[in-house]
């Protein structure tokens, strides 16, 4: 007998539910039907059939679409979700009927009018990773609408999906209300995303070309980019683009003027570094991005001894180009200062590309670099104030020495950069951090605050003030700062977002720390999740609490309630860790 032929078409799939309905079915069956019905019938279903959907099947709460094409379905979800915005700005929101939507493309089987398949089962997954009111399509789809569909997306990386053997790149729809402004990440679909001037001077400094044709001598450019980028930070008067946004364009082809557009700057110093034995040469031009003019250009052959000189001049002639009114003390600090012994420098540079990625393999590389930097020169303020650092981050992670001996080490270390340079942002900072898991914590906020005060462009420094300042009794101010950072670093890292959401939630604006936590958990799958569902449980949400701490499970299987704990002693307020812990156990998350 021959076998049964099965019909398989390439469609785009629009899968939807309800967010939270048993909640709102629990609360009032027949108004929630009713409201339910309404929508379908005025928002829902006419949209649908606009965009040439067909309705496969619907289930209570949820729906199954198939469109020929994945431009049609998005369009579709598009309009559902902003025209169910709108209707629910006037009903209250324990109220609202709100839609997850996913949208996939792919092979689907079609039996009885009704489709199968892996296509149908990746856009439900999508669905419910999606937020209330969000739409979550594959990268599949995003590569049918990009460029056709006049939408926002933000990049969410590969991520895992219940019954999917492996993790599927994502892209989030970003819809007009769906998350703050200082959240907000990506660009539009095809086409990058200008920011705003600011009302003072500002700078971008790319990563300097490396003319050597030798990959280690990469680390030598990036260290002089850092250490001008630092040096700049320290005025007042100019808006400096932190290094982990001007170094996306490591590496590419780059449309200066452009550049500008996407960081928010009117001026972009580019350049190259060309090393040969005991000599380099240095090329550096300023240009304003306004007219793609160049303000000033300069090389220089030097012996390598002279680079921290090579610095300081580049900085000076910044300043005075940009017309940047310098006060005396700002006039004292612009000047270079990490170390003036070469090797040292060398390995503070090393150590610098490990630094950014925080782990414990590649903090235990930083910090051996550091600790021979250290030895050539143990007067270097920075290095002291950075190695303590590692030291105060060991105390909270536990990757090294027990919590009582990493802060010895750490208190040592910053103590020693305080006495060698009381002005040093970094000593201050991690000051501060080690005085706020001492539960010092008006100590640790005038660190913090003096920190910010001598390095006031210094994304990274209004970061770990922030971080200081939420769990110490100074949520608002942490909000402040946190959304200061973001503004410095147009490409911030995404561990932004947690410390923002952790923030707002302190302060109360409970909508908005929702919303940083999605976007930290977008960027970084699975973090974002713990105080996502704390703050579900805190609104009496449950239901949204249970279903994230399973997505949390997914993402970070070794997940517990303890050893999270171990990272949030230094909180303030004990009585909320307590109802913290207490709701991440109601949400089912294991206690380990």
């Amino acid at each position: 007998m021959a076998a049964e032929q099965v019909e398989r078409r390439l469609a785009a799939v629009l899968a939807a539910d309800v967010a939270g309905y048993s909640r709102l079915m629990g609360a009032d069956e027949e108004g929630t039907l009713a409201r339910l019905k309404a929508v379908r019938k005025s928002l829902i279903d006419p949209a649908i059939a606009s965009h040439r959907g067909r309705i496969v099947k619907t289930t209570g709460d949820g729906m199954l679409v198939e469109f020929a094409s994945a431009v049609d379905a998005v369009r579709s979800a598009v309009e559902v979700q902003r025209s169910i915005a709108e209707q629910n700005a006037a009903v209250p929101q324990d109220q609202r009927i709100e839609f997850r939507i996913g949208i996939h493309v792919g092979d689907i089987i079609i039996d009885d009018n009704d489709i199968f398949g892996d296509g149908v089962n990746i856009a439900a997954r999508l669905e419910g990773i999606a937020e209330p009111g969000g739409v979550c399509m594959s990268d599949d789809a995003y590569r049918q609408v990009r460029g056709k569909v006049e939408i926002s997306c933000d990049d969410i990386g590969p991520q895992p999906l219940k019954n999917i053997a492996e993790p599927m790149q994502a892209w989030r729809v970003r819809l007009t209300g769906q998350t703050p402004s200082a959240v907000q990440s990506g660009s539009a679909v095809g086409q990058p995303q200008a920011l705003p001037l600011p009302d003072k001077p500002s700078i971008a400094v790319l990563p300097f070309q490396n003319m050597s044709g030798d990959p280690e001598q990469e680390h030598f450019c990036d260290g002089l980019v850092e250490d001008i980028t630092t040096t700049l930070s320290k005025l007042a008067g100019l808006r400096v683009i932190a290094r982990n946004s001007s170094f996306v364009y490591r590496g590419r082809s780059v449309d200066v003027r452009e550049a500008a557009k996407q960081l928010g700057v009117r001026y972009v110093l580019e350049g190259s570094v060309r090393k040969s034995g005991n000599r380099i040469r240095v090329t550096a031009q300023l240009i304003d991005a306004k007219d793609g003019t160049h303000l000033w250009a300069e090389r220089y052959d030097r012996a390598i001894d002279d680079i921290f000189a090579i610095q300081d001049e580049i900085t000076l002639v910044l300043a005075t180009e940009m017309q940047v009114k310098l006060t005396e003390g700002e006039q004292a600090r612009l000047r270079y200062t990490t170390t003036s012994n070469v090797e040292a420098w060398t390995y503070w540079v090393q150590g610098l590309s490990h630094y950014r990625q925080v782990t414990k393999e590649k903090m235990g590389s930083a910090r051996l670099c550091w600790e021979k930097a250290l030895a050539l020169d143990p007067t270097s303020a920075p290095l002291n104030a950075m190695l303590g650092f590692i030291h105060s981050a060991d105390a909270r992670f536990g990757w090294w020495d027990d919590r009582e001996t990493a802060l010895g080490k750490a208190r040592a270390c910053a103590d020693r950069a305080l006495e060698i340079d009381p002005a040093n942002a970094d000593a201050h900072i991690t000051s501060s951090l080690i005085l706020l898991m001492q539960r010092r914590y008006d100590e640790a906020v005038a660190d913090a605050r003096k920190a910010v005060q001598l390095a006031p462009g210094s994304a990274d420094t209004a970061e770990f003030a922030s971080h200081v300042l939420a769990p110490s009794g100074h949520p608002e101010e942490a909000v402040a700062l946190c959304e200061k950072a973001i503004s410095l670093s147009p490409n911030y890292p995404a561990v932004y977002l947690g410390i923002l959401g952790n923030a707002y939630r302190l302060s109360g604006r409970t909508d908005d720390a929702i919303a940083a936590f999605k976007a930290y958990h977008a960027r970084s799958p699975g973090f974002g999740l713990t105080d996502l569902v704390i703050t579900y449980q805190e609104i009496g949400q449950p239901e949204e609490a249970r279903r994230t701490a399973e997505h949390l499970m997914m993402a970070r299987p070794n997940f517990t309630i303890a050893a999270w704990l171990k990272t949030q002693f230094a909180r303030r307020d004990a009585a909320r860790v307590e109802a913290d812990t207490e709701a991440l156990r109601a949400a089912g998350l294991p206690m380990g």
